[in-house]
């Protein structure tokens, strides 16, 4: 038997652990995510760690986390190779504050260091296995997973019966919950999608997933954000039994061209740095986008558990 990870995290976390001031946190959790986060000290933006308007926004973009009750890096949390000495001097004085209550996954410059050892030495414990990098955890009614999307990296863990997707399946039937939400770095699904090395390794996982009835897939790695509608297996919408993807490659390292939207891409933003919040209610979810100061886009909406 593949052992499980579950996690329990108080709805007083954040508060508790002394991160986000004495506000009360609300009734039903709020987690902020992003990826594609903090600059190398050594880039020629970091200006001292401020960056500029269009580089290097990993400060900028962890001020907006607030109050919350967990924290999802979506991967590429530290460039360029996510060293632990990178990690230590950038991330670590930004979106490391929320490290207690952060919930992360790894990204493919997370393994520009031999097996991702920087980010694993880093989050510890909280990232799961060393050298796995999937785990599972209940926040509210909700449950949630942690999962690896570097496939090329992993063997054969993401295909149909490796490691990884063997875990998913198990997990999802040992934890039917009526709202399952699910993050990892590399997107199944995305507008230009040909430059994501990983989005058919991951089809076996996504595949999974939707036939549990999972109800929401936050992703990064465009450094963009880009919300669609319900889909099926295949990509197509389906709003009686479709699942969510949202893209959050937005944390600050630098934003990306903007390719033509693909079928189902309902909002694509490629100009604004910020985190998403999501607020897990008992049978549905509500989603807000939100930039940095002076930015004028946002996003925001809501759907049930399916």
């Amino acid at each position: 038997m593949i052992p499980i990870r579950r996690l329990a995290l108080s709805a007083l976390a954040a508060t508790a652990l002394g991160l986000v001031g004495a506000a009360p946190a609300p009734a039903d959790p709020v987690l902020a995510a992003a990826g594609d986060i903090a600059c190398a000290p050594t880039s020629p933006f970091f200006l001292g760690g401020n960056g500029d308007a269009t580089h290097c926004a990993q400060k900028r973009t962890a001020a907006l986390i607030g109050a919350v009750n967990a924290v999802l890096p979506l991967g590429d949390n530290q460039y360029n190779t996510g060293s632990l000495t990178n990690y230590n001097a950038v991330f670590a004085k930004t979106w490391g504050v929320y490290k207690g209550i952060s919930f992360p996954v790894p990204g493919n410059h997370e393994y520009g260091s031999t097996g991702a050892s920087g980010y694993f030495s880093y989050f510890g414990a909280r990232a799961g296995t060393r050298g796995q990098g999937w785990y599972s955890f209940d926040l509210g009614g909700w449950h949630v997973l942690a999962l690896n999307s570097e496939c090329n990296f992993l063997g054969t863990a993401c295909n149909a019966g490796g490691a990884e997707e063997a875990w998913v399946r198990q997990d999802l039937a040992a934890h039917p919950a009526l709202c399952t939400l699910a993050f990892w770095h590399e997107p199944r699904f995305s507008s230009g999608s040909t430059i994501v090395t990983n989005a058919a390794a991951m089809a076996p996982i996504w595949n999974d997933l939707y036939d549990a009835g999972a109800d929401l897939v936050l992703v990064a790695h465009k450094h963009s954000y880009e919300r669609f509608a319900p889909l099926d297996k295949a990509g197509n919408i389906d709003t009686a039994r479709g699942m969510r993807e949202i893209i959050a490659g937005t944390g600050g390292e630098d934003h990306a061209g903007r390719p033509a939207q693909i079928t189902g891409s309902q909002v694509l933003n490629n100009k604004t740095f910020g985190v998403l919040k999501v607020t897990l209610g008992s049978t549905n979810y509500t989603w807000q986008f939100v930039g940095e100061p002076g930015s004028t886009f946002t996003d925001s909406g809501s759907t049930p558990c399916r």
